[in-house]
């Protein structure tokens, strides 16, 4: 599915396979590699059901317009989706932002394109609960896709990864969150930036495993309840 150093064809790959996953009524859960492979799993399951709603967990926005002078890397996935119209930004939300950014108006401009970004410092100054509230809250009961960078983790919790930062969640806090979306019209998900290599503990391999079967569980809960099938 990978193309080395060809990004372009590796996308049109990723797409290909996860539209044809998605065109079957399944839900898509899909294992990175690094935050650009987000681009083309949108465009695959957006063709099959409209524009969605974005659910980002992460240390970092992802929405330069270039980063390194290129368009699609694993900085800019979500301003291209916003452009190519993949996802509704006035009901996608982003939770986690802190530490270093690329331009000192990185937070704000994800703003202006239309997501509602909760940082790391807000969600310690409302609390847990209120967080969720606010998530479950902007996506209603839209189609919605998550996106989980393991980086939205404390090194502590998750050293694997390639652009930690420190003041992150512990695993404890980010189950809590996870749990507290059972209820969402989930339509895909996937889990990126995990570096096994450069974790000899294995820590973050254990707790990227636990965050998808925290996915498999709200599936589990929906089709439960009389929702996906």
């Amino acid at each position: 599915m990978i193309i080395p150093g060809n990004t372009k064809s590796s996308h049109l790959n990723i797409t290909e396979h996860v539209k044809a996953w998605a065109e079957k009524g399944t839900v898509p859960i899909v294992l990175g590699g690094d935050h650009s492979v987000s681009l083309p799993e949108l465009r695959a399951i957006s063709a099959v059901h409209g524009p969605l709603s974005l659910i980002h967990f992460d240390a970092h926005g992802d929405t330069w317009d270039e980063y390194w002078g290129e368009k699609y890397t694993h900085g800019t996935p979500f301003r291209r989706a916003i452009e190519e119209g993949l996802i509704d930004p006035y009901r996608s939300i982003q939770i986690g932002m802190r530490g270093t950014v690329y331009h000192p108006d990185d937070i704000e401009e994800a703003r202006t394109l239309g997501l509602q970004v909760i940082t790391a410092d807000e969600v310690r100054e409302i609390g847990l609960p209120e967080t969720m509230q606010q998530v479950c809250q902007r996506v209603g009961q839209s189609k919605v896709f998550l996106t989980f960078d393991i980086d939205f983790l404390d090194p502590v919790y998750a050293p694997g990864t390639g652009t930690p930062e420190i003041a992150g969640f512990s695993s404890t806090e980010a189950q809590y969150m996870l749990r507290k979306l059972a209820g969402l019209q989930f339509v895909g998900f996937d889990l990126v930036e995990v570096l096994p290599a450069l974790d000899p503990s294995e820590v973050t391999a254990l707790t990227a495993a636990t965050v998808v079967f925290e996915f498999l569980s709200l599936l589990a809960v929906a089709k439960r309840d009389g929702g996906q099938q």
